[in-house]
């Protein structure tokens, strides 16, 4: 199935990768811990080989373009 993404333009999203998982280390427990790596960000575009995403980190809008290979999961938000 294909999703057709311009329905979803100027939505937020959250996307979970593929490769979920990040590992940090614990201090306390002194052990490692995996956590679930995703994107959040307004959908702005979508291309034959990804979806770009419109966000603000450390007070700075950036732009982040995800492959469709990368993505296991779609969160659409106010649909």
């Amino acid at each position: 199935m294909k999703l057709d993404w311009k329905e979803y333009l100027q939505k937020m999203v959250n996307v979970t990768m593929l490769e979920n998982y990040g590992m940090t280390y614990d201090t306390k427990s002194q052990a490692p811990l995996y956590e679930i790596v995703f994107k959040t960000g307004k959908l702005i575009g979508e291309y034959e080989d990804g979806l770009l995403l419109e966000a603000t980190r450390e007070q700075q809008q950036i732009k982040i373009f995800i492959p469709h290979h990368s993505i296991k999961c779609v969160e659409i938000f106010n649909v």
